[in-house]
């Protein structure tokens, strides 16, 4: 059970009572007579087989509230877009596939590389960003969720709570970030959150001169700032820019501080038990696994920066790294010893080797900062694009109901 205690730059909700999930679905379904809400599933088509996806879906069954559900399917052939159709046929509330390797959204793309507007990179960001396209284009809800389909201890409540900050009226909230307890087994998770970002935040904070500050001090306030869950108003999509690599989660965040007031952002406890599927470390491989995620998170964090006014160099680098290095081993005592006193296995050789592959990846990721300065990593917002092909939202649509109808029946 959390406190109240309200830290760093933006508002906290927390789980304070265990409030009745059925008190929250209640307000929630009246709040959407005049706030219609909708769902984003990002997927690959080998989590319909997975541990997760099925319980997800029978919980979503449940929910009475949600208007819209679209779901991105990714690395699927015909036979397994035609199986997907089937698989989430038993959601009651309106939602549609967007089938991303199909002839129709193919083309779509095509289209938008010839303008230079379409996600170069394969992935989770190439995949939201098309979905919140077609929720822009379908225009029918004002609130929306975003959460993964790995999560292997879901419950509808996660949600509710999500989804509430954004969808209250009484509440001036563009954007809600979750959080929760990263525990597997009798393991702490969110590796990379808790022995890359946190530390590397703390380090830049520690390095870079006052000016910086207020972004840190923003990041640093975000107790989860890689969780895949978020929600946030309609008109919050419209002009967001993702990035399309790992940076999506953090890039997310830099998005909406350069968008919105902090009083406009807040995070908010959507679970007291949250697994799922977990990522290879790939020591022997940067381009794959954490250890390419730690050089993606590490350039968004010296894009931003830069674009505020950081001189970035080689012996900032090397500053930085024994800075980081430094903050990261003194984390990892601290996490030994809040595992020792719950009751938690915690090896600190392996923490300790994993803070050492995520220093020398900083300085991977500074070398390819400086080396490829023109690199964008950003898919332009949906207001460009529907500027430089103003009938894009209805190809979308239209695109998604031929798979549907020649597929589905």
């Amino acid at each position: 059970m959390a406190d109240s205690f309200q830290g760093g730059r933006i508002t906290t909700l927390h789980n304070i009572v265990d409030r009745p999930l059925e008190e929250l679905e209640e307000e929630l379904l009246g709040f959407s007579k005049d706030s219609p809400m909708g769902l984003l599933l990002p997927s690959l088509y080998s989590e319909l087989e997975g541990p997760a996806l099925s319980n997800i879906v029978d919980e979503l069954v449940k929910v009475p509230y949600l208007q819209q559900i679209v779901i991105g399917l990714d690395r699927a052939d015909e036979s397994e877009y035609r199986h997907a159709l089937q698989f989430f046929s038993r959601l009651p509330q309106p939602h549609r596939i967007l089938w991303n390797d199909g002839p129709n959204l193919k083309a779509i793309d095509s289209l938008l590389q010839e303008h230079g507007l379409a996600p170069t990179r394969l992935g989770k960001g190439r995949n939201v960003w098309y979905c919140m396209g077609y929720m822009l284009a379908r225009d029918e809800v004002q609130a929306v969720a975003l959460h993964d389909c790995d999560i292997v201890t879901y419950d509808r409540s996660l949600l509710a709570r999500l989804i509430y900050p954004v969808a209250n009226p009484g509440f001036e909230f563009q954007f809600s970030k979750g959080y929760y307890s990263r525990i597997a087994g009798k393991y702490m998770g969110g590796r990379v959150s808790r022995l890359l970002v946190t530390p590397l935040i703390r380090a830049l904070e520690h390095t870079l001169d006052k000016n910086h500050q207020d972004y840190l001090l923003f990041m640093d306030s975000f107790r989860y700032p890689l969780a895949g869950e978020f929600s946030m108003r309609k008109d919050a999509m419209s002009g967001l820019r993702l990035p399309s690599d790992w940076g999506l989660e953090v890039g997310v965040l830099m998005e909406m501080l350069r968008n919105y007031s902090t009083r406009r952002i807040c995070q908010v406890d959507i679970a007291d038990i949250y697994d799922h599927k977990h990522q290879s470390l790939s020591q022997d491989n940067d381009q794959s696994g954490l250890s390419k995620m730690s050089i993606d998170i590490s350039k968004a964090f010296f894009r931003k920066l830069a674009t505020d006014g950081v001189v970035f160099n080689n012996g900032l680098f090397r500053t930085l790294k024994a800075t980081y290095l430094r903050v990261a081993l003194d984390l990892v005592d601290s996490y030994r010893c809040d595992a020792v006193m719950n009751g938690l296995d915690y090896d600190v050789h392996i923490e300790e080797q994993m803070v050492e592959l995520f220093a020398e990846n900083l300085m991977k990721a500074g070398d390819s900062f400086l080396n490829n300065p023109m690199e964008q990593p950003f898919v332009p917002h949906w207001n460009r694009v529907v500027s430089a092909v103003p009938d894009i939202f209805e190809r979308l649509i239209e695109a998604v109901e031929k798979d549907h109808q020649q597929y589905g029946g």
